[in-house]
């Protein structure tokens, strides 16, 4: 599994070195590398987007059509769907942006600003999914929960067109 991960990221372990024999005053652990750039990662990023887009439809238009019993199913994919893209963009989106930012402060502190804007977007709609994955829907439910999705819809959307215009086009090659 963490094989997996690291060649997700760039990391491939089969080409990795043998680890090297620690000497008197060296330092235990290598230094970290650099992220690697990936000219098809924000045309993944986004069709993640519209993929999550449309499954967050989804759940909408089955709530209004009262079709209760299929929500569950719908939040947990879209809880799936949005924790594996936030994952994406912390370990290879953010990490490369804040690396190649290293220098410019004030552009450094606004990545991370967006960064802990998302995770905590993120947090709030895995939220949203954990009240209504297991509640007892009815039509009077409904209204409550159509409200909560309204409000997470917006957050959401305001938040991926500010990537995708003002985030994104800052991922270029160094």
């Amino acid at each position: 599994m963490f094989d997996l991960i690291k060649r997700w990221i760039g990391q491939d372990t089969a080409a990795a070195a043998p680890p090297a024999r620690a000497t008197p005053g060296a330092s235990a652990s290598p230094a970290p590398r650099a992220p690697a750039y990936d000219s098809r990662l924000i045309e993944s990023l986004k069709h993640d987007h519209h993929s999550l887009v449309e499954l967050f439809q989804q759940i909408g238009q089955t709530a209004e059509r009262g079709r209760f019993n299929e929500l569950p199913a719908l939040l947990i994919a879209f809880k799936t769907g949005l924790e594996s893209h936030v994952i994406a963009e912390n370990v290879r989106f953010y990490n490369y942006v804040e690396n190649s930012l290293a220098s410019d402060e004030e552009n450094l502190a606004l990545i991370r600003s967006f960064r802990r804007e998302m995770n905590s977007i993120a947090r709030g709609v895995v939220d949203f999914v954990k009240k209504y994955q297991r509640a007892p829907f009815n039509d009077g439910s409904r209204e409550t929960f159509l409200r909560d999705y309204a409000v997470v819809g917006g957050l959401l959307s305001q938040r991926i067109q500010r990537e995708e215009a003002n985030l994104y086009p800052l991922y270029q090659p160094l």
